[in-house]
């Protein structure tokens, strides 16, 4: 491939990046806010489900082992 040829797919890798960029479209911050609390609190929650299973099952592992 040709040097010339190389700048010119940059530069149209660049352009396309340019456009799609152009189709984002960022939510305002009072959405963002929302968002971010939504998944802080289900991570939590999945964290405690998690932790409570991990709980039972190493429980009645030990009954089993003994």
């Amino acid at each position: 491939m040709a040097e010339t040829e190389k700048k010119a797919s940059k530069k149209s890798w660049f352009k396309g990046l340019k456009a799609e960029f152009r189709k984002i479209i960022w939510v305002d911050n009072k959405t963002l806010g929302k968002q971010t609390v939504a998944v802080v609190a289900i991570s939590a929650v999945t964290c405690g489900l998690i932790t409570l299973v991990d709980s039972a099952v190493i429980e009645f592992v030990n009954l089993l082992i003994k």
